[in-house]
């Protein structure tokens, strides 16, 4: 969440005037490396909503965890694959943007099944 507030916060982010609703003409930068727009703001603050939401379970937090890496690995083939200067590029994604989610994606993956392991070893005791 604290991402997406930041990402409506001129100063930190650069060029916040530059910022679009949604395209990759967007110039607005957070801490002046990723590149954002409102929309990309609005989906991080959604996912850290989703994310408290879902932390109030172990299952949950498993789950957020699993899907929330898959998405973020569904994003960064999606930024490899869509130029940066395409209208299709409509969050908008850049090459920081694009290591980021992939580090995040398998973070989150990696995270999630070391957790699956740790409940199936204390639940089989």
């Amino acid at each position: 969440m604290l991402v997406g507030i930041l990402g409506f916060v001129p100063g930190v982010t650069t060029d916040y005037d530059t910022m679009k609703f949604a395209s990759h003409e967007s110039g607005a930068h957070l801490l002046g490396i990723f590149q954002v727009s409102v929309l990309h703001n609005l989906v991080h603050l959604a996912f850290g909503v989703a994310g408290v939401a879902m932390a109030r379970t172990a299952s949950g937090a498993r789950t957020f965890l699993l899907a929330g890496g898959a998405v973020y690995l569904v994003l960064w083939l999606y930024g490899l694959f869509v130029g940066h200067d395409s209208a299709a590029n409509f969050v908008p994604l850049n090459t920081a943007d694009n290591r980021l989610h992939f580090v995040l994606g398998i973070g989150m993956i990696a995270l999630g099944a070391l957790f699956t392991r740790s409940s199936t070893k204390t639940a089989g005791r």
